[in-house]
């Protein structure tokens, strides 16, 4: 996948954990795993707008753009 989610790094830098984020969010823990472990297929904007507001990042703080064909 090109776009990947950089929550881990974001999270552990400002030592929030995924169950205070995800309560935090308005999200399940399940459905933040998915989100947090480049398992989600699609990110709604309202939930990005959530994760930035709590985190007090930027969406491209979050999402990285990778071109799969360089990485091989």
């Amino acid at each position: 996948m090109a776009i990947k989610i950089n929550l881990a790094a974001i999270m552990a830098d400002k030592k929030v954990r995924s169950k205070e984020l995800a309560q935090a969010i308005g999200i399940t823990e399940q459905n933040f795993s998915i989100l947090k472990n480049q398992k989600a297929k699609a990110v709604r904007f309202s939930t990005l707008e959530a994760i930035c507001k709590y985190l007090d990042c930027q969406p491209g703080d979050i999402l990285i753009y990778q071109d799969d064909e360089l990485n091989q």
